[in-house]
């Protein structure tokens, strides 16, 4: 993180809910994922990647440590982006992995952090967010969720913001219309301190210009802070957004808001120095936050709420594969999966949810051809599990 010394005010510790927000047990399950072990393996792997400035080798075989693990956990090159940029007389390259949404697969959560360190491995600034990120995407990969999610590894932060502002720029701009992004959620520098107790955990508020989109963040950074009450051991406190890899997106108009560590903070005297290490860290405090950051993607890309037992993975993996064609369709919609299943129900509703057809049990041919034209959803069931996704009938 590029550290701001500002005079700041801290708003007061959750007092309410802006947004009621229920305790999902299958989010909870998922946030008790994050393993200490890996936690463990990805800090100390990552800083025996030793200094990662931008545009060396280091930072180069940081890039491919990330994309190997990603590979790792079962995503494949469909699934990467490789965001080559030069700016500022450095060249780097950013790294995307995308999982589709079932619902609204064009609109995305996104969840992002650097890897690039100055002065030293930079073990919490950012092996600290870089971990986490690649824990949710390990715990979320056969998850299903309504909107898509885009885990993004920035290079070139600590020079200045310049593999975010990139992407900004040659990405999310670089289509007509842009893309459409729910939120994004930033992870820099949330290892706390070795010395400390580490309980707390600041979730960052946008007070910047353009305000146009300062009243939407202000209700995600509560969303945020009820996640991480509801999820984790961690207690909550507010800092105003920080100059790091989400400030390009907010200046785009977009809403943003991201955790950094409350012990160290402004303060921490490891970051930006060879001091930057494990030792020096807290790894608990690390998935702790982790688990407050996995309730709050689930929450945010709205994921399945049915507890997924170890039997029941292959009938996620089968829903995640469901294809409606044609769509557009017209007389007769057909329904395609990775495997066929024992049984499964197929439910068609309009987008407000009132049921147009009910229970057409394992049919994989759908006759609409009494349908009026427009926008319908269509879900189909399977052991408790299910995905919605939208067709549209001409």
């Amino acid at each position: 993180m590029i550290k701001k010394y500002i005079n700041f005010f801290v708003f007061l510790t959750l007092v309410h809910f802006t947004k009621a927000q229920t305790f999902i047990q299958a989010y909870q399950d998922r946030a008790n994922q994050v393993s200490q072990t890996n936690i463990n393996t990805y800090l100390q792997e990552f800083e025996a990647l030793g200094v990662k400035r931008t545009g060396t080798t280091q930072n180069t075989n940081a890039f491919n440590w990330i994309k190997n693990k990603y590979t790792s956990f079962g995503y494949t090159t469909s699934n990467f982006q490789e965001h080559s940029w030069t700016s500022s007389g450095y060249s780097s390259k950013n790294f995307i992995v995308t999982k589709t949404g079932t619902l609204y697969p064009n609109k995305f959560v996104i969840v992002c952090g650097h890897f690039d360190s100055i002065n030293g491995p930079g073990t919490n600034d950012n092996g600290s967010g870089t971990s986490i990120i690649l824990e949710l995407a390990r715990i979320l990969k056969d998850v299903p969720t309504d909107y898509s999610i885009k885990f993004i590894h920035f290079s070139g932060e600590e020079q200045g913001l310049l593999g975010s502002s990139r992407y900004v720029s040659e990405i999310v701009n670089g289509t007509s219309p842009k893309m459409d992004i729910k939120v994004v959620v930033n992870l820099d520098q949330v290892g706390g301190l070795a010395s400390k107790a580490n309980t707390k955990l600041y979730h960052d508020k946008d007070q910047s210009n353009p305000t146009s989109n300062n009243a939407a963040a202000a209700l995600v950074v509560q969303e945020l802070a009820n996640c991480t009450l509801l999820y984790s051991p961690l207690a909550v406190d507010f800092d105003p957004a920080e100059s790091t890899d989400y400030v390009p997106f907010q200046q785009n108009g977009e809403i943003i808001t991201g955790y950094w560590e409350y012990e160290g903070g402004y303060n921490n005297p490891y970051v930006h120095t060879s001091n930057d290490l494990y030792v020096n860290m807290d790894p608990v405090y690390v998935m702790n936050v982790g688990k407050s950051a996995v309730g709050a993607i689930q929450h945010f890309s709205v994921a399945s709420t049915t507890v997924l037992a170890t039997e029941d993975i292959l009938t996620s993996k089968i829903l995640e594969s469901v294809e409606f064609y044609p769509n557009p369709a017209k007389n007769i919609l057909n329904l395609k999966m990775s495997d066929t299943p024992k049984a499964f129900k197929f439910e068609l509703t309009d987008m407000s949810g009132s049921p147009i057809l009910i229970n057409k049990t394992n049919s994989s041919q759908i006759d609409i051809s009494n349908l009026k034209p427009g926008v319908y959803l269509g879900t189909v069931t399977m052991d408790n599990e299910k995905v919605s996704k939208k067709i549209i009938i001409n």
